[in-house]
């Protein structure tokens, strides 16, 4: 039977809310019915990372306007995709809603995704499902990375080692040896676009480096990439989580004083090369040659980014998720859409192997809309 669900993601970036409506078919993804991205307003953006970044003192009435606020946004971004997509809200089944994560430390056992799923259910008359995370960590795993399960389901082939990356401020690898879903493995690599947009905001004012134009122009420090790769989290064995409250320009600071004397251009490059070098060579180790890299994020959309992993993963094919059926600026928010779908009908959402867990369990808290 048909039914749809609609997913709802902002991540590590913070740069807004992607939204999915996405179709499946007896619990099988078939494709997307629409898409629809809301900015959120600079300022709002700016808070939202410097409370990632910073984590300031906050007050009790701070963190619930902020959970109302960006319940608010969520809504509003479900429903103009409602709209855009001619869609009705009694015809989507639920809500994924990710939220807006402002904390996360996986080897504490601790996250925190604000975007109340109580509102979000009654600005849009649909069922919310939320809080994906907190089931795996009460399972004493790190509740990241979730959506290696739904790369399993969507990417894996049993005639070919896959690799899935996924680049937001974060990134994330989901390794994909054959179609058998115990083989699946994922975590996260270290940093992804987080500081290439904290160096040129604070170098350059821009809020990202629109295809690495800025990274193209300089040279990379060896100094400096070198330190950075030295920090114990690249050689921790998974399963592993990180976020950007750890990998932040203060960490590159601290561990390289000089960073201030090198050229603005030369540090992007570095930076960019961090990624680079950290993503391929976790595959490298985890998942020798693999024949496909699909990556996702929106570290695809960074060219120079995107050749220097073709380079540095020479005997495998570097592509974007476009080339197997899905954007790659959509994937997360269909994640979501698929691990509501998997919890309304009662069904296991995380990988054990992948996030340290001691089971499988439904993910998520469902929250019905009172016209339900």
């Amino acid at each position: 039977m048909a039914e749809l669900y609609l997913g709802l993601m902002s991540g590590t970036s913070a740069d807004g809310i992607d939204a999915v409506l996405a179709e499946f078919q007896d619990q099988t993804f078939v494709g997307l019915r629409g898409t629809h991205h809301l900015d959120y307003e600079p300022s709002f953006r700016q808070r939202l990372i410097e409370i990632t970044l910073e984590q300031p003192l906050l007050t009790l009435r701070d963190v619930a306007v902020l959970d109302a606020d960006i319940a608010r946004q969520f809504a509003e971004a479900a429903n103009q995709l409602l709209s855009l997509s001619s869609t009705a809200s009694e015809s989507v089944r639920a809500i994924g809603s990710h939220g807006q994560t402002v904390f996360h430390d996986g080897p504490a056992g601790l996250t925190i995704q604000l975007g109340d799923a109580n509102r979000i259910s009654e600005l849009t008359r649909i069922t919310t499902v939320a809080d994906f995370r907190r089931r795996d960590l009460a399972l004493g795993g790190q509740g990241a990375p979730l959506v290696p399960a739904f790369h399993h389901a969507l990417f894996a082939d049993p005639s070919e080692r896959r690799c899935v990356v996924n680049i937001g401020g974060i990134a994330n690898i989901t390794l994909l040896p054959s179609d058998d879903p115990e083989t699946v493995r994922g975590f996260d690599t270290g940093p992804g676009n987080g500081l290439l947009d904290e160096w040129i905001q604070l170098s350059r004012n821009l809020p990202y480096d629109k295809d690495g134009e800025f990274a193209a122009t300089g040279s990379v420090s060896q100094p400096l990439l070198d330190t950075l790769l030295a920090d114990p989290f690249f050689a921790k064995v998974p399963p592993k989580s990180t976020g950007r409250d750890y990998f932040r320009i203060d960490w590159a600071r601290r561990l390289f004083p000089h960073i201030a004397l090198l050229a603005p251009a030369d540090v992007q490059r570095s930076l960019c090369e961090l990624t680079a070098a950290s993503v391929s060579e976790a595959i490298s180790q985890a998942l020798p040659s693999p024949h496909k890299v699909l990556v996702c994020g929106g570290g695809s959309r960074n060219g120079f980014l995107m050749s220097r992993l073709s380079t540095l993963l020479p005997e495998s094919k570097v592509v974007t998720t476009s080339e197997y059926g899905l954007a790659p600026d959509w994937v997360e928010a269909t994640a979501f859409a698929w691990l509501a779908m998997r919890s309304i009908h009662g069904m296991p959402g995380n990988l054990p192997r992948v996030t340290g867990a001691r089971g499988q369990a439904v993910l998520g808290a469902i929250h019905p809309t009172s016209s339900s």
